[in-house]
């Protein structure tokens, strides 16, 4: 068993609002600097560079999960992260059937390119990411969690595309694993704002669109960094173990 400080919501250069420093290896090198030893890749609605993210961390000690920030019908961000690459291209097709065929405006949106491990351009995906899918947070949920994801909502705190802000209420009948708060709030402040989270395991991210917003305050005490240890842990079963706690003299900083 052991402790891992964890990441669970990191962007890429696929994503048009992340910067153009957030390659793959400057990613692995900044996560470990940080003492960082597992992040997860989520991406806004896609998938592409998480391989090239997981062949520059081979070898350093960072596990890699892979992972997609998916934007569900009801204008709600959801993290959907797995142990596989191939479990996470079969939730990638389900996706892509529910993703609108609208270009991207490169020059109003960003750009969103894909990278080797390297860094090194491949390709510009053409279809806009950062638009809601067909998908409804209930099948975000049982379609991925059928596919052996952990599906959290993302920085439920936000006004924007998060879930409490969007729908004003977490669905009792989804039983998600946990919920994330955004950097921007203090748990305790998360709590009595929010009482219907009270309940929930929380995690906390960086949501990292650039290197410097890497925050590393997860921490899981865990067999082996996979989706059914980390949920283990968040439900603090048998023997695991989940905190928050700020690290680094990293502290919240306004949005």
């Amino acid at each position: 068993m052991q402790w891992l400080r964890a990441e669970l919501h990191v962007h890429t250069v696929l994503s048009p609002c992340a910067a153009v420093e957030m390659i793959p290896p400057l990613i692995v090198s900044k996560a470990l600097k940080h003492g960082i030893k597992m992040i997860a890749i989520t991406d806004h609605n896609s998938s592409a560079n998480v391989p090239a993210v997981i062949e520059a961390a081979q070898g350093s000690g960072l596990t890699v999960l892979p992972g997609m920030e998916v934007h569900t019908f009801e204008d709600v961000h959801v993290l959907t992260i797995f142990d596989d690459v191939e479990a996470l291209q079969a939730w990638q097709k389900l996706v892509d059937q529910a993703l609108p065929d609208i270009p991207n405006r490169a020059e109003f949106f960003g750009e969103q390119y894909v990278v080797d491990e390297s860094g090194e351009f491949l390709a510009c995906e053409e279809r806009l990411l950062i638009q809601a899918t067909n998908l409804t947070l209930d099948q975000v949920f049982h379609q991925a969690t059928a596919l052996g994801g952990l599906v959290i909502p993302a920085h439920v705190d936000r006004k924007a595309y998060g879930l409490i802000g969007t729908l004003g209420f977490v669905p009792h009948d989804l039983k998600f694993p946990a919920l994330e708060l955004s950097r921007h709030i203090e748990i305790s402040q998360a709590l009595q704002t929010y009482p219907q989270i009270s309940g929930y395991a929380l995690i906390q991210s960086g949501d990292v669109h650039f290197l410097d917003d890497f925050l590393g305050w997860n921490h899981f005490f865990v067999q082996s960094p996979t989706i059914s240890e980390i949920r283990l842990a968040l439900k603090k079963a048998q023997d695991r173990d989940f905190s928050i706690h700020m690290v680094a003299g990293i502290t919240p900083k306004s949005s």
